[in-house]
């Protein structure tokens, strides 16, 4: 693995320690978070161009449509030094802005979620604003593959075929699971590319795991003219915690601070596991 892809493997896990703290008092969409983790980091570290900041109309702008997965965007927002880490501690306390979804009075966060389907209509709208004001502001979508059962989200992207909008990137957390239930048991997706295709996306699939992979799909963007471009990004709900990957019942958990820290342990084990394998650990 390169130097850069180390360091985003060392950014992936604080940020799923961090995630994986926020399942406790009051708890959190904790396999949701973790499976797109990998997605999120490779997204700020290799695609985004934030420009002078929040601030600049130029900014490239993410919006996170499967917003029940902001324990991942709160926990990079703290290792990116953009959000306070004592924020995090006072998770779904009263008056606090750090809950179960995104809410916009965190710095970086572009957009309210959390009812599905919602977000890609309202980045179609940023994206052709982009365009009229002639910015080079590009537009990411992070969807979840359960989320693609909403109608609006076909109708955006007819919309986004229509207005020839290529400044937009639609990215699937493509886990396979919808709440407690695996989506091809409940509606089936597959064959998914296809489907996007036929709405006049350019698809690119990747592992939604491996940077090595990751980052040049995104280098790659846009993956076709005159509509926009789908990154399908295969990922495991709950990756990083054998105890709880794949699995249905691990959608929403509540811990105790002694189950939270053998999960940190499990985590790290888990880890270390993987880098002898890859040979990255010599014994």
């Amino acid at each position: 693995m390169t130097g850069g892809g180390a360091a985003r493997e060392r950014l992936a896990l604080r940020v799923r320690e961090r995630i994986v703290g926020l399942a406790m008092d009051g708890g959190c969409f904790l396999g949701a978070s973790l499976s797109c983790a990998d997605v999120l980091v490779a997204l700020y570290e290799d695609f985004l161009d934030l420009g002078g900041g929040w601030s600049d109309p130029d900014r490239d702008v993410l919006l996170l449509s499967k917003g029940h997965d902001v324990p991942a965007l709160y926990a990079l927002f703290v290792e990116k030094g953009w959000l306070p880490a004592a924020r995090l501690a006072r998770h779904l306390e009263p008056g606090s802005d750090v809950y179960w979804h995104p809410n916009r009075n965190v710095p970086g966060v572009e957009f309210h979620s959390g009812s599905l389907g919602h977000l890609l209509s309202v980045g179609l709208g940023i994206a052709l604003d982009a365009r009229l004001r002639k910015s080079r502001s590009r537009v990411v979508v992070v969807l979840g593959d359960g989320e693609l059962d909403e109608g609006s989200i076909w109708e955006g992207l007819l919309v986004a075929k229509a207005h020839r909008l290529s400044n937009v990137l639609l990215v699937v957390d493509r886990n396979g699971f919808q709440a407690n239930q695996r989506t091809e048991d409940l509606v089936p997706l597959e064959p998914l590319a296809a489907k996007f295709e036929a709405f006049g996306c350019a698809v690119c699939r990747v592992d939604g795991h491996d940077f090595a992979a990751l980052g040049p799909a995104l280098a790659a963007y846009p993956y076709g003219v005159g509509g926009p471009s789908v990154l399908i990004a295969d990922t495991v709900r709950g990756k990083g915690l054998p105890s709880i990957e794949a699995r249905a019942d691990r959608w929403f958990c509540n811990f105790t601070a002694g189950e939270v820290e053998a999960l940190l342990e499990e985590l790290h084990g888990a880890e270390e596991a993987r880098l002898v394998t890859e040979g990255s650990v010599v014994r």
